[in-house]
């Protein structure tokens, strides 16, 4: 290694516990340069998410004049893999190859179906928007390659983000998992916030050529960044290869997860929480660029402040847990947060503020911050080790599934309400009823998060607190068992 190399990775250890969340993870054994490495998977999934959810919306919805039916319907195909991460995850904690390796094969796989989707994607968006010679195109032909795309990127996050989270916490022990998983979240939360600037000023001047490069740009990316993640980070384990294969059921495994005291709940209010801060996605850009005549290259930024908020909030949250505070008090205040914020947002376009818009959305980004790290904390001390895999699954399955039902559903009532007499007259009125829902999404999810943990919001317990058992009548906890 190069002096010069040594440097820039010392300075990058120094300064990396002060400024960079979950960075005391790192250890001689699993230095945090091979940690911010791995974590490289996770800047193209925020990339491929950003592009989708919030660049191509805006683009396909108001350049393209696409249906926002049709975009948010097909923003959801994704939707359509999510319920098999947790069998993903459950495969990859059991897989046995020639090799000896669990995950590599899967990540690889993952990365494979992203590039084809998003070499398709440009090509298959310009034949279903009907631009220049391909208008007299079949209509059918571009948008089964626009679903088909949009399916194969989506499939390829959910393998890579479920199983590239197992094997980070293969490489820490059990006690820094959670950290671990923190920390790739964080940087997930960075890859988005870069790629939006990115997306930004290669669109500040919009042409569909320009559109096509971009796309593909990001296709490249997407290999070379996961190739260089999972460059040397997985051990051949020829015992393994050589090991009979375990007769593990699927099924078996769930149900052994899904008995865990208080799982089900959480998974409930992952979901409702989820989908409550997930309807703005397909909307926010639209509703900046049509209720507040902002550009392109403005909404997009958008994006960029819905992530400087989650990234703020997980960094709160994980100063808050270290010092003892309880998850799921953590992803209720999360919630909170999150119900005034959509009214802002909605208190917007009454007064024409792009500031408050702004000012909403970096709320609302602070919010599912908080709220996400605590649940996913929640989720990763409610496991056994043999089941991270699968609770990480899980965890993914519902937060992927509900944000994506979310973001149709969020469509649909759009549309529909642009059919309402006056409509064309009230450029907010289509949003109304969506931010006002999510609102109403999280407080429910407030509601059935209370039995997990009301009666201890006075006092600062140990995490340890989680695996005790409640007593009758008392508040339902999630219980792991003493090693």
């Amino acid at each position: 290694m190069s002096k010069y190399k040594r440097f820039a990775l010392g300075k990058l250890a120094a300064i990396g516990p002060q400024w960079l969340p979950f960075a005391d993870v790192a250890s001689a054994e699993v230095p945090l340069s091979r940690l911010l490495r791995l974590s490289l998977f996770q800047m193209t999934v925020g990339m491929a998410l950003v592009l989708m959810v919030g660049t191509l919306n805006r683009v396909i919805i108001v350049e393209l004049k696409v249906p926002a039916t049709l975009v948010a319907v097909m923003l959801a195909l994704p939707l359509l893999f999510a319920p098999f991460r947790a069998l993903i995850g459950f495969k990859s904690d059991t897989f046995r190859s020639v090799l000896g390796l669990r995950r590599l094969p899967y990540i690889f796989k993952g990365t494979m179906y992203q590039f084809g989707g998003f070499a398709i994607m440009p090509f298959a968006l310009l034949v279903l928007s009907g631009y220049g010679e391909a208008v007299n195109a079949p209509r059918w032909i571009g948008l089964g390659a626009a679903a088909l795309a949009f399916l194969l990127v989506g499939a390829g996050v959910h393998i890579v983000q479920t199983v590239g989270l197992a094997l980070a916490t293969d490489l820490v022990p059990e006690e820094d998992q959670p950290k671990v998983v923190g920390l790739m979240y964080v940087m997930l939360l960075v890859g988005m916030i870069l790629s939006a600037f990115a997306y930004g000023a290669l669109l500040e001047t919009y042409s569909p050529g320009r559109l096509i490069q971009v796309i593909q740009g990001s296709a490249v990316v997407t290999i070379v960044l996961n190739g260089l993640a999972m460059w040397k980070q997985e051990a051949r384990n020829r015992a393994r290869a050589q090991a009979p294969q375990p007769v593990v059921r699927f099924a078996d495994a769930w149900a052994r997860l899904a008995a865990r005291r208080g799982m089900m709940r959480l998974l409930a209010v992952i979901a409702l929480g989820t989908a409550g801060f997930g309807m703005a996605d397909v909307l926010l850009e639209p509703y900046g660029g049509q209720v507040l005549q902002m550009s392109v290259s403005q909404t997009t930024r958008l994006t960029v402040i819905l992530a400087l908020g989650s990234l703020v909030g997980f960094g709160l949250a994980s100063r808050w847990l270290g010092r003892g505070g309880q998850p799921m008090l953590v992803a209720a205040v999360g919630a909170a947060v999150g119900v005034p914020a959509f009214l802002l947002v909605l208190a917007s376009a009454v007064m024409g503020s792009v500031a408050l818009l702004i000012g909403a959305t970096l709320m609302a980004g602070f919010g599912a911050g908080l709220f996400g790290h605590g649940t996913l904390t929640a989720t990763m001390r409610s496991a056994p080790r043999d089941q991270i895999g699968l609770s990480l699954g899980a965890w993914g399955a519902v937060q992927t599934t509900a944000a994506g039902v979310a973001i149709a559903i969020a469509g649909v009532i759009r549309d529909a309400m642009l059919l309402a007499p006056g409509a064309a007259a009230n450029g907010a009125g289509p949003y109304v009823p969506v931010f006002a829902l999510e609102a109403a999404l999280l407080a429910l999810a407030l509601v059935v998060a209370w039995p997990l943990w009301h009666g201890r919001l006075d006092s600062r317990q140990d995490d340890a607190s989680l695996n005790k058992r409640p007593t009758a009548g008392g508040p339902e906890t999630l219980v792991t068992p003493k090693a």
